[in-house]
């Protein structure tokens, strides 16, 4: 940067990421977090929109939108939803990103993320049924059948859903914490993700378990909303597990009983206001 506080930079050179082995939404959440500490973006500066920062970046947009996530939790950039993303007022190095630097250093097994995952889209599920506006749940059902209908040919649709649907719920919760570690999280799946929708059968199958999902949410039933999205990450779970030499894993592997007591049933009678 000049003496004079100007980018010497040329556009190319501001949006290019390093070749390195490092995750592309890691990339991506670094480089723009470079661009906020030299002052380029600005505090309460408004990002241009994720299909111009992939374009840019050259990277898919399912990678900009991790990579934003992952800085959303650390307070370096926020989003306000119908208008985009923004670099925080007052941006800083936060403790969440401090985590974040540490858990990219060791390079977790995505089991054991997404034995995290289940427990806490489990948990939002749950508040989501407890606390969702009826806006809020009328868009998570309209995302389910959105993500019903997205084209198996388009990996890039079906991915788009996915995340909709799953932001939607953890919004819904209206925990705070919860968004955060969520925005923490994601991130370190996300190359697992942008791989995992290799089939219309799988498609089909997220499809279904998202509106079991919506249905219990809808319905406000807490624990049916819970065991529906868990039951339905231990099926991508397990799909991971099939991937690694399963026989030489020496701990047993998550199931239904390790998020669900036994004794906890949904409800099987309509909720008195009918809905």
């Amino acid at each position: 940067m000049s003496a004079d506080g100007q980018d010497d930079r040329s556009d190319g050179e501001r949006w290019s990421l390093p070749d390195t082995r490092k995750p592309i939404p890691d990339l991506v959440a670094d480089r723009i977090l470079e661009l906020v500490r030299e002052g380029i973006l600005a505090p309460g500066e408004k990002l241009i929109t994720e299909p111009e920062l992939a374009r840019r970046f050259g990277v898919a947009r399912s990678s900009v939108r991790s990579g934003l996530q992952r800085l959303q939790a650390q307070g370096v950039v926020e989003v306000n939803r119908g208008r985009g993303w923004f670099v925080s007022a007052t941006p800083s190095r936060t403790t969440a990103e401090v985590m974040q630097e540490r858990m990219a250093a060791r390079e977790f097994d995505v089991r054991d993320v997404m034995e995290v995952r289940i427990a806490l889209e489990g948990a939002a599920a749950g508040l989501a049924a407890a606390r969702a506006s009826a806006g809020q749940r009328d868009d998570i059902v309209k995302l389910s059948r959105i993500d019903q209908a997205a084209d198996p040919g388009d990996s890039a649709a079906m991915l788009k859903a996915d995340e909709e649907f799953h932001g939607a719920i953890v919004e819904a919760s209206g925990n705070e914490y919860l968004k955060s570690l969520y925005g923490m999280l994601t991130p370190l799946v996300a190359e697992w993700r942008e791989h995992s929708f290799t089939s219309a059968e799988v498609h089909d199958r997220s499809a279904l378990d998202h509106v079991q999902v919506a249905v219990q949410i809808r319905r406000g039933d807490e624990i049916g909303a819970r065991m529906a999205m868990a039951t339905h990450l231990l099926g991508l779970y397990s799909g991971i597990r099939r991937q690694v030499d399963v026989a030489s894993e020496k701990r047993a592997p998550a199931t239904v009983s390790t998020y669900i007591e036994i004794r906890d049933s949904p409800m099987f009678e309509d909720p008195p206001d009918g809905s």
